[in-house]
């Protein structure tokens, strides 16, 4: 543990990630010394800047190696998960990374005395259908047996410069004459941004959300799938068709995306699955304030920060004129 007039020690497992990245600089602007758990320590160089020299410290961790877990906890008076897959690749798998994964870093911060705060999603179910969501689920279960005071943050679907949403699509749009709405399209979202969930979780660091609990991260706005595309194709200038998917061939083109090994997949069949679900802030989270808002977090909007990353796809980047290029 950290003396009196040291600053607290946060270990960040994920921290170079999209989320991390953002969680690693909220806790560097409140002086916190920081820990980065990476695979790849040389990859995290990027993150040096976000703080003062000697503040941000990279060591190697793989939530499938136990020991190292420990060696990266030792020490920490606060440990922050942010490890998260999208779909799995070779051994990195969904219980692996996502379900044992957490069950090694919760058991390490109870065994260092460690507070622990979890990045979940909303939609992790234990008995849920998709595997992302389902191992979501055992990971939230196994947090909350070993550690009942850790904090659970659900955030929706994360949007900011680095997403992995936002600019698949923007970056399909520039090629292909139409973008696809995987099951009509109906899917709704709550937006968040990647910002407003760095500041929960250094809130959470701070001490100033209640222990064991709980909570729901949305932007202030629900949007449909069909409404997420639209306001891409709005900043970006471009003028695309919206064709339906149906989920039967929206799951084919998944499986098969995902047979071809050493790439990205566009799509994979657990995506599928997964939104046949809406992804939104639930009534019961919403009621109880387990949301940004009760936390004391004004969201920030789709149309307030969209525009500063996506302007690169238009036409002519950011020296695009009206939005009638294309």
């Amino acid at each position: 543990m950290t003396s009196l007039n040291q600053p607290k020690l946060v270990t960040v497992f994920g921290g170079s990630g999209f989320v991390g990245r953002h969680v690693v600089r909220a806790l560097a602007r409140r002086g916190y010394r920081i820990r980065v758990a990476v695979r790849r320590p040389d990859l995290a160089i990027h993150l040096q800047p976000l703080g003062g020299v000697g503040q941000i410290m990279a060591v190697q961790a793989n939530l499938r190696n136990r020991d190292s877990v420990d060696r990266a906890v030792q020490g920490a008076d606060h440990v922050i998960n942010c490890v998260g897959i999208l779909f799995e690749s070779g051994r990195n798998t969904f219980d692996s990374v996502q379900a044992f994964g957490a069950r090694a870093v919760a058991e390490a911060a109870r065994a260092a005395g460690a507070g622990l705060t979890h990045i979940s999603a909303i939609g992790a179910d234990a008995e849920s259908d998709s595997d992302y969501a389902r191992s979501k689920g055992l990971a939230e279960a196994a947090v909350s047996r070993i550690l009942p005071e850790a904090v659970i943050l659900r955030p929706s679907i994360v949007f900011g410069p680095e997403d992995g949403f936002f600019n698949k699509f923007a970056e399909m749009a520039r090629f292909a004459p139409a973008l696809p709405l995987i099951g009509g399209g109906k899917t709704k979202f709550q937006p968040v941004y990647v910002g407003d969930v760095a500041e929960a979780v250094a809130r959470s660091v701070d001490g100033l959300l209640v222990p064991g609990t709980v909570y729901e991260l949305g932007g202030p706005r629900v949007m449909s799938f069909r409404e997420c595309l639209e306001e891409i194709l709005k900043i970006t200038y471009r003028k695309r068709a919206l064709v339906t998917l149906p989920w039967g061939l929206a799951s084919l083109i998944g499986k098969i995306a995902g047979l071809i090994p050493f790439i990205e997949p566009p799509l994979t069949s657990d995506q599928v699955t997964l939104l046949k679900s809406d992804n939104v802030v639930s009534a019961e989270a919403a009621a109880e304030n387990r949301t940004l808002a009760g936390i004391g977090i004004a969201p920030a909007t789709v149309e307030a920060i969209l525009p500063s990353y996506l302007t690169r796809y238009r036409p002519h980047g950011q020296y695009s004129g009206t939005g009638s290029e294309a």
